[in-house]
């Protein structure tokens, strides 16, 4: 009897939970908001943002600057040395053509005492003295040739010079960088420097040219009173002078 009323009584409180089940709802989490944490979490994420621009901005200064060194190393493609040299060749063999006395001192100082005496010996012929003063304006002549043959070359050389300084300006004010600037900047220098060696051979020449002459016009004189002196003897055949 027992056993027959606990059953019955777990059938019924079977039949009354179900229908109580099907009344319960189901349970939900609840999402909680917390502001401080979230504006912590945004500062956070701006500041991470900034040092990224940061490092963003220092990597495009540091290609600038390479940008910059490569330009400041970048070379002139240019040289002017063979024109300048070139120009210079010219005149110096202008100057090795030289005849009659010489640019070498050592030559000179001989070429000197044997065209211009200082004094005649008394055994000397007139057709020597002749043949002498001949010489010497021959040599003269040369000089005064060769002066107007460097002139010459020198007005080449500086139409030449027009084209190649315009050039160099131009490639100085367009230079890329430091180095390119540097180098256009030293070849203007060595056009200067070529220019002013120009005037100094010109001068050089010009100055030799009218010594030289000088010298002949003096020894000439001198010549002339030796043969006048050799001519008029000891002056006893005309006694009335």
């Amino acid at each position: 009897m027992m056993r027959r009323r606990f059953l019955s009584g777990l059938i019924t409180l079977s039949l009354i939970a179900k229908p109580m089940a099907d009344y319960v709802q189901p349970a939900y989490a609840l999402i909680v908001f917390d502001p401080s944490n979230y504006a912590q979490n945004v500062l956070t994420a701006a500041r991470s943002l900034e040092q990224i621009n940061n490092q963003i901005q220092s990597l495009q200064n540091q290609a600038t600057v390479l940008q910059n060194m490569a330009r400041n190393l970048q070379s002139l493609d240019f040289s002017s040395v063979g024109q300048l040299t070139g120009s210079l060749q010219r005149i110096d063999g202008l100057m090795d053509q030289a005849s009659g006395l010489s640019f070498d001192l050592n030559k000179l100082q001989d070429q000197w005492r044997n065209q211009y005496p200082e004094s005649y010996d008394a055994t000397i012929k007139v057709s020597d003295v002749a043949s002498a003063a001949r010489d010497r304006w021959q040599s003269a002549m040369q000089a005064f040739r060769q002066t107007m043959g460097v002139q010459s070359q020198i007005v080449e050389n500086v139409r030449g010079d027009g084209d190649l300084l315009a050039d160099l300006v131009n490639r100085s004010q367009g230079a890329a960088g430091a180095l390119q600037a540097s180098q256009a900047t030293n070849q203007l220098l060595a056009l200067s420097t070529k220019q002013q060696m120009q005037i100094q051979t010109l001068l050089a020449t010009q100055f030799r040219a009218e010594a030289e002459d000088a010298a002949r016009k003096a020894q000439s004189e001198e010549a002339a009173r030796e043969t006048t002196k050799r001519f008029l003897g000891t002056g006893r055949a005309y006694p009335g002078n």
